[in-house]
């Protein structure tokens, strides 16, 4: 018979720097997702973490917990999420948020998972919001928008309300946590295709083992400059993730002929002027967000169609990125990237009134 487990043991476990099993992580996230942790006893497991270092089999066990008490999406898993753990302290424009638009306009399905801001001034669901887009919608609801667009936004304070029970201690801890990992792990579509971009260089080989676990496929990477996202301010680094291995590439925005930027162009603000950013990138504005968005939204394009096509990986990257960018950018230029922005966002508010 396995002995309960209790709070001093799983700190003490931490403070002495051991490993989590995976049936202990998930017991403690089971605990947060109940609300039956305190805000110091989780306080004290997610510093105990984050100075002990996550393991793959602790990142597993998380996960399980929260999907098992998510509420169930009915929609189909063969969709893409893209989406930034947070956490690279930057504050530029919500780029993957665009980017989703972008990616559903060329004829991918997104569903989207995202939260309000917990490390940034500008969270997915605060841009969204601020466009106008109804997040609380019904599991049912977020399917039919799913279904007459193609493109969903899940709000992770819909799909997972044990979130709440840590909002406040991320938030007044300040720093990246293990949650900034597990929403991109967590999306309640079960994504099968995945663009994730990381912060933290040291965070990847758990993102990518978590990957491999699931036998998901998944595009991860990390701009050189700490964005968690493809940067164009200098070199990124891509780790693909398909049906268990991994291929790791360089990528040089110069290769696909885009300019070398400056972060301070990329810099955001509020949501509001997020949003503003946003709906001008969509409208056709050049300049260094249009390239950043669309060499993400090419990303988001390869992972998807590599979820398909495993011997993608025989294609050089560059030249898959190159063809998806130019798609990304023929769906801003003819004007259907902001009209699946409009129709989105009326859909959603049509659906939210019926509720």
């Amino acid at each position: 018979m396995i002995n309960p487990l209790s709070w001093p043991d799983i700190l003490s476990t931490l403070l002495e720097r051991r490993d989590l099993s995976v049936y202990e992580s998930t017991w403690a996230m089971r605990q947060v997702m109940r609300g039956d942790a305190t805000d110091a006893q989780l306080a004290g497991f997610l510093v105990g973490l984050r100075s002990k270092g996550e393991t793959v089999d602790e990142v597993v066990g998380f996960r399980d917990a929260i999907l098992e008490a998510a509420v169930p999406l009915p929609v189909s898993s063969d969709v893409l999420d893209i989406v930034g753990t947070g956490g690279d302290r930057i504050g530029t424009v919500n780029v993957s948020t665009t980017a989703s638009v972008i990616i559903s306009a060329v004829g991918v399905p997104v569903v989207k998972h995202g939260n309000r801001a917990a490390s940034s001034s500008s969270g997915s669901s605060d841009v969204l919001s601020a466009l106008g887009l109804a997040l609380t919608l019904d599991p049912q609801s977020v399917a039919a928008t799913l279904e007459r667009t193609g493109i969903a936004f899940a709000w992770a304070g819909a799909f997972h309300p044990g979130f709440r029970n840590a909002a406040t201690v991320r938030s007044e801890l300040g720093v990246p946590t293990v949650f900034n990992m597990l929403g991109p792990l967590c999306n309640p579509a079960r994504a099968e295709a995945n663009a994730v971009g990381v912060a933290h260089l040291d965070r990847v080989p758990l993102i990518t083992g978590v990957f491999r676990t699931r036998g998901a496929t998944a595009l991860v990477f990390r701009g050189d400059d700490g964005l968690d996202e493809l940067t164009t301010t200098g070199h990124s680094r891509i780790w693909e993730v398909t049906r268990g291995d991994i291929h790791e590439h360089d990528l040089d925005p110069r290769d696909l002929d885009i300019p070398l930027s400056d972060i301070s162009e990329l810099i955001g603000g509020d949501p509001h002027h997020n949003a503003r950013v946003l709906r001008e990138t969509l409208d056709g504005k050049k300049g260094a967000v249009r390239d950043i968005v669309l060499l993400n939204a090419a990303a988001g394009i390869v992972a998807y169609e590599l979820s398909h096509d495993a011997s993608q990986t025989q294609v050089p990257i560059v030249e898959r990125l190159r063809h998806a960018y130019a798609r990304a950018a023929e769906a801003i230029d003819d004007g259907r990237a902001l009209r699946r922005l409009d129709e989105w966002i009326s859909v959603s508010q049509e659906l939210a009134a019926g509720q």
